[in-house]
């Protein structure tokens, strides 16, 4: 009797915090209420089946409960009721299931008009790049990354000279305008996260991820990271201001472009670490294999 009253109250304590939780959503900064719809579908249906799974193992204990004036009849099978459970389990699958797909679908498939915004992980840090005028982004090579081009942009490709480079972790995007936002990531897994846009993506390295978002309502908000990428992993956060038109203009304005902040670089003058030849690469590896030997012979 004492523990069908402890779930009873169980269930009823977990809907009555649920509706005055402490926790709650941030309010929402962009075209994905899908994703919210997804979430809210998916409490009402783990929250339903949780109650009535608690108050009928209350019920049951109840009862069910021993006295010494009955006892308990065996029925292995009952094809009726495993007929009723599958058929209740696989709706509420469904139910699961269809809100995130459709969201996924959504979330994965961009406007053709969407600006192209790439974003840049390192630990533990955020660099970003915008098209310049001519709405195009560079291509890039892990070869190209050095102190003279740190995001690796191809010197030989002309879209990538009016890219406009933040070295910083302040990120600018303007409202009202579909953005896919390119992912990349130059050591570890890293997670591109603002929970305003309801919108995460992973940087895995080796690899372009991208998601895209169209801002709602101007505002300032943080940037995070959402996966465990090393001993700073707490200090990779920055911030992502959503300006009206007439401030994003006076923003971009203001930035520096690949070839004015980093003219050799942009014009190809920079030497690359895999083009180095000659005695010094050499000498390198033989001083490694000096170093295995000896380590061998110890």
């Amino acid at each position: 009797m004492v523990l069908a009253l402890v779930l009873v109250i169980l269930a009823v304590g977990s809907v009555i915090f649920h509706i005055w939780t402490p926790w709650y959503s941030t309010p929402i900064a962009s075209n994905w209420g899908s994703i919210d719809f997804a979430i809210d579908i998916t409490f009402w249906i783990t929250g339903v089946a949780y109650v009535i799974i608690l108050v009928f193992m209350a019920w049951c204990i109840y009862k069910y409960r021993y006295r010494p004036d009955r006892r308990a009849d065996y029925e292995p099978e009952n094809h009726r009721l495993e007929w009723w459970l599958t058929g209740i389990t696989s709706v509420g699958v469904i139910g699961l299931l269809t809100p995130g797909l459709l969201a996924w679908n959504d979330f994965v498939t961009v406007p053709k008009d969407a600006l192209q915004y790439e974003v840049v992980g390192k630990q533990w840090g955020w660099n970003f790049r915008l098209p310049g005028k001519d709405g195009k982004l560079g291509t890039t090579k892990i070869k190209f990354i050095s102190d003279d081009n740190p995001f690796g942009i191809n010197p030989k490709d002309p879209n990538g000279k009016d890219d406009v480079l933040i070295e910083d972790d302040d990120l600018h995007l303007p409202l009202g305008v579909p953005i896919k936002m390119n992912l990349r990531s130059l050591d570890v897994l890293h997670n591109f996260y603002v929970p305003q846009f309801r919108a995460k993506m992973d940087l895995v390295p080796g690899m372009i991820t991208f998601f895209w978002l169209e801002p709602t309502r101007t505002g300032t908000f943080d940037i995070l990271c959402a996966e465990l990428c090393g001993l700073g992993h707490h200090a990779m956060r920055g911030t992502v201001v959503v300006d009206d038109k007439t401030a994003f203009n006076k923003w971009l304005q203001q930035q520096e472009t690949f070839a004015t902040l980093y003219p050799k670089a942009a014009a190809g003058d920079t030497q690359l670490a895999d083009n180095i030849k000659g005695p010094e690469k050499t000498k390198t590896v033989l001083s490694s294999r000096e170093i295995s030997s000896k380590k061998l012979v110890h």
